[in-house]
């Protein structure tokens, strides 16, 4: 792949490219940084549990209820000015969530799930469009990126919240780096006014017969309860070690390598899944990963560098090969369209509830045991629809 990709680098605009990558590093790190400073923040403004968990469910619903209308607002606009909207409303929202109210703290965190709902719905169309050729190369490329900058800013964000002039609101006020430098890239980009292909997904996709399909209902439920399970986990994992006796840098630090972990299957997964129709094994196998780092993590916490770099690879894993059974299973495009986004709209929905009803059973329990057995049972029945939505049939 790294062949491919280098001649692919000199035959397309590169300003254009680099555009793409610095969009795909504000994808995540703005929502899954804010965990490890959720303790600061939680003392800060006396939140209970469950309060705290809904910052990072605010994103995950605007993902869940925006994207089936993100491309009517490329159609209208245009690509290119639409992903400007999108790192306009993520740097705003990174801005505000750092005002020091918390009223302001959940509004800046719904912002930024609409900014990065635009944009998690619009790359993959102009990767679509504009790169025909090269779009599982690009793929595995941007979410790699992605989960690099999530690791570096989750690594940082408690040493720099710490420093004798900082605190929580500075460090997240930092995470406005990488969308500005994205913005001044982009900015010639805006001269074009493309439209997505008109096969991209929009809210008219969903009046189909897709949603009576089982198929699609295990596809569905493979990619929900891997969010649920993913982010439930990312919101409270630093919780989880410093309960266990880590410190707060070191949660920090092995919330990074959990996300760093997770990209790494997309090098690997992207460009090869296509070869295999039968995928049961490998989606089951990926959840029993998870399952097991869970299992570890809850039994033996004092090797958490295990546990976590299990975990991001089996979530890591699980997604890349959902949103792959998105296009394996459907028959035509316009099925693939459909399937996407009732996958995309329920499975947030499903992973939206989860952190803060999580947090609320852990203040019920006392304990993180409970929760975490919880997702280690939700990876049981993950690993059924896995292995059903695996196999080689078609819508």
């Amino acid at each position: 792949m790294k062949k491919n990709f280098s001649s692919f680098m000199v035959s397309r605009p590169v300003l254009l490219i680099t555009g793409i990558l610095l969009i795909a590093t504000s994808l995540r790190a703005p929502v899954t940084g804010i965990a490890p400073l959720l303790t600061m923040i939680h003392k800060t403004f006396a939140l209970t549990t469950f309060a705290t968990g809904t910052l990072t469910t605010l994103p995950l619903l605007a993902f869940a209820f925006a994207s089936p209308f993100c491309v009517l607002l490329a159609r209208h606009y245009g690509l290119e000015r639409s992903l400007m909207l999108g790192l306009v409303l993520i740097t705003s929202g990174i801005f505000i969530r750092s005002s020091g109210t918390v009223s302001m703290l959940f509004a800046g965190s719904a912002v930024i799930g609409l900014g990065i709902a635009i944009a998690n719905v619009l790359l993959p169309a102009l990767l679509k469009r504009d790169f025909p050729k090269n779009i599982t190369t690009l793929t595995a490329v941007y979410a790699f990126v992605s989960g690099v900058a999530a690791a570096v800013f989750s690594g940082c964000v408690v040493p720099l919240a710490t420093l004798p002039s900082s605190n929580w609101m500075r460090a997240l006020e930092l995470f406005a780096i990488l969308p500005l430098l994205t913005i001044a890239v982009w900015l010639p980009q805006l001269r074009n006014h493309t439209q997505p292909v008109a096969e991209t997904a929009s809210p008219q996709t969903f009046h189909t017969k897709i949603w009576q399909s089982s198929l699609a209902w295990y596809v569905t439920l493979f990619l929900g309860l891997n969010s649920l399970i993913y982010y439930t986990v990312i919101t409270w994992l630093p919780n989880i070690l410093t309960a266990a006796g880590y410190s707060l840098h070191e949660a920090g630090s092995l919330h990074g390598l959990t996300q760093l972990a997770t990209a790494i299957p997309g090098l690997v997964l992207v460009p090869t899944l296509h070869r295999f129709k039968n995928h049961k094994v490998m989606a089951a196998g990926t959840t029993i990963i998870t399952g097991i780092a869970l299992l570890g993590l809850l039994c033996w916490p004092h090797h958490a560098t295990i546990w976590t770099t299990l975990f991001g690879f089996g979530t890591g894993a699980s997604f890349i090969m959902a949103l792959s059974f998105i296009s394996l299973r459907a028959g035509t495009v316009r099925q693939a369209s459909a399937l996407s986004g009732m996958a995309q709209t329920i499975g947030y929905t499903i992973a939206a509830a989860a952190p803060p009803l999580v947090g609320a059973l852990h203040d019920t329990s006392g304990s993180w045991s409970a929760p975490i057995g919880l997702c280690i049972t939700t990876c049981g029945i993950m690993a059924v629809c896995g292995y059903a939505a695996g196999s080689s049939r078609q819508l």
